[in-house]
């Protein structure tokens, strides 16, 4: 089993050995505590890297290390940083609880990686601008959100500041959790700038964490962010106890939803059957882990909305998504049946079995993709 996921992912035959079946998988690894606060980098000699059946293999080499500079010390700029470290790249991490200066961080990267929630987004742009960046920084955005003043997405608010400087989107099914223990995932880097999208692809590539390219940065920010929403409500059908009918029929009527309004805010429709799309929805609408789906759960076992966020670790963006996403659709005059009824729910305007039943006596009608 695990050697077909490998292979599917993309792997090398050669990270498996024969004795893999009496093997004991791979340790899980967790990033030190300090890495948020300290400069790592390791060469290339001195640490191989351990395949999926816990052997090891010395690491590929590069040419020149891009130095890394994170932005936001959560669960993803944790798991990215780490990724990072393990292929030997400089890595520095800032936070608003680090002890290090937004100053020192921006100005000496290669990649500047911002992972920051959405709401701190436009202020933090702000104060880079103050700064300066050098001139040759690849930006990239690993944010999944929705402006709530502008109706933007990260990367177009980055674009809009910084519009010399390579942008990059990173997206694709990454709960942080299973990065940060090791377990085999893969993802995309979206940008216009096919060097830049190497230069990133490069940095977190490795025999764990497999990274596709692609030209369509819109597409696969929109795919991340989306899925956000349909995740609140299949947290919901399972709080419920719906069954896998309902999921599975809640999951695939999503998608046609997302690919409308993605496709028409100028996301191409192949990005969204991709890991940026179907894949990040399939992984954040099938795992507890996902914050989006613990707050439709939350909400489907009789909790307010106030009582779910209290107890969430981390942000989610899903919430706030819901809300802009509702004022594009009104205003491009887009259907978005499902957005409409979790949107209902988070204001409490319906209830949890209120919601389902809406969308259940809705007018019966010929299956459309889009």
């Amino acid at each position: 089993m695990a050697l077909a996921v490998a292979l599917a992912l993309g792997c090398y035959p050669r990270v498996y050995r024969p004795s893999f079946v009496a093997a004991p998988f791979v340790a899980p690894f967790t990033a030190p505590p300090a890495l948020v606060t300290e400069v790592y980098s390791k060469s290339s000699s001195q640490q191989a890297s351990p395949h999926i059946d816990g052997t090891a293999s010395a690491p590929s080499p590069h040419p020149k290390h891009a130095t890394l500079s994170v932005l936001g010390a959560g669960a993803w700029g944790s798991a990215l940083a780490g990724l990072a470290r393990f292929n030997g790249c400089p890595v520095q991490v800032w936070s608003r609880q680090g002890s290090l200066s937004l100053d020192q961080v921006v100005t000496s990267g290669d990649v500047l990686l911002s992972a920051i929630s959405m709401a701190g987004v436009p202020e933090t742009i702000a104060k880079i601008q103050a700064i300066g960046l050098p001139a040759h920084t690849v930006i990239v955005s690993a944010t999944k959100g929705l402006d709530a003043a502008t109706l933007q997405t990260p990367l177009r608010i980055w674009q809009a500041a910084f519009p010399q400087h390579p942008m990059v989107v990173i997206s694709g099914p990454n709960l942080a959790q299973e990065i940060e223990e090791g377990l085999p995932a893969a993802t995309v880097v979206a940008s216009t700038q096919p060097e830049a999208a190497q230069i990133v692809r490069d940095v977190f590539a490795s025999d764990r964490f497999r990274v596709y390219t692609n030209g369509d940065p819109v597409g696969t920010e929109l795919g991340g962010t989306l899925k956000n929403v349909i995740a609140i409500a299949v947290g919901v059908c399972d709080g419920l106890q719906l069954g896998t009918n309902a999921k599975s029929a809640l999951i695939t009527r999503a998608l046609p939803e997302v690919l409308r309004i993605g496709t028409h805010l100028g996301g191409q429709r192949e990005t969204f059957f991709g890991l940026s799309g179907l894949g990040d929805m399939l992984a954040t609408c099938n795992s507890a882990l996902s914050r989006n789906y613990q707050v439709g759960y939350g909400l489907a076992q009789g909790k307010t909305l106030d009582q779910v966020m209290t107890h969430l670790k981390g942000t989610a963006e899903g919430v706030n998504t819901t809300h802009v996403l509702m004022k594009i659709a009104e205003r491009e005059k887009i259907s978005m049946p499902i957005s409409a009824q979790v949107y209902r729910l988070l204001n409490g305007l319906v209830t949890p079995q209120d919601g389902v039943v809406a969308l259940m006596d809705r007018e019966l009608k010929p299956e459309r993709i889009l």
